[in-house]
């Protein structure tokens, strides 16, 4: 891992300290450029970040029912080959939402049991 020093200024540096844990992840989420309404759900993950939650919590995090849903509605068209070229970037950008999530619980998880 690399570390980063920003320089930011005082109010942004209070809004952003109870996040300060979950900054890589909030920052990679906001580098996927979305163009579709995926970045709702990246939007609702970045919020649940924001609130500082435990290890354990993040690691029970799944999206709200309505980005299921439309996860659900795409993967479906997408089996049945009526998938849209603007519901296949949909798509691409919730499949990359998921790495990070992945990726982050991944982390987490190792984390987590080496404390015991």
């Amino acid at each position: 891992m690399v570390e980063m020093t920003v320089t930011v200024s005082d109010d942004l540096a209070q809004r952003l300290e109870p996040a300060r844990s979950w900054l890589p992840a909030i920052l990679e989420l906001s580098l996927v450029g979305f163009r579709t309404p995926a970045a709702q759900t990246a939007a609702e993950i970045c919020e649940f970040l924001e609130t500082s939650p435990s290890p354990h919590e993040v690691l029970a995090l799944h999206v709200s029912r309505r980005a299921q849903a439309r996860l659900r509605r795409l993967l479906a068209l997408n089996d049945a080959g009526l998938l849209g070229r603007s519901e296949q970037r949909e798509l691409d950008e919730l499949e990359r939402i998921e790495h990070v999530m992945v990726m982050l619980k991944a982390q987490l998880a190792g984390d987590v049991e080496a404390d015991g």
